[in-house]
């Protein structure tokens, strides 16, 4: 088990598995939230499906239309179950809180490195803190 701190998050604690990129974010071009899948090309994550995951990725792009856009995700129930970011601009925090999915940011260390897609993880936002529950 390894424990990595971040800057206090937002939301509840929540647990599950981690979808990982060293790859940029937005709501708005990089996803498809009908069909919950990332749908832009270029994307690390390309094809694969982003509900009920952590998403782990290393800073935001876009602006005010991922608010509206997370909490339609979220009416769907194709919303990742947390967002783990580098970097996060104050309008996906203030939309991920909107949606009700759990953020941090500002890990000590790149946290596009330090998790793998496929690790169980233990997100505890309040607390700045995830844990690596398995690998």
């Amino acid at each position: 088990m390894a424990v990595l701190f971040a800057h206090c998050g937002i939301g509840a604690a929540v647990r599950g598995i981690a979808l990982v990129a060293q790859d940029n974010f937005s709501a708005r071009y990089d996803l498809d939230r009908i069909k919950g899948i990332f749908s832009r090309p270029g994307h690390a994550l390309y094809g694969q499906s982003y509900a009920g995951r952590i998403l782990v990725l290393n800073t935001v792009k876009g602006g005010v239309a991922s608010a509206w856009m997370l909490r339609d995700m979220a009416a769907r129930g194709l919303i990742p179950a947390a967002f783990l970011f580098n970097r996060v601009n104050p309008i996906l925090a203030q939309g991920a809180a909107f949606a009700g999915v759990p953020l941090l940011d500002r890990f000590d260390g790149d946290v596009t490195a330090l998790i793998r897609t496929g690790d169980e993880l233990l997100v505890e936002p309040v607390e700045g803190r995830v844990t690596i529950l398995s690998r």
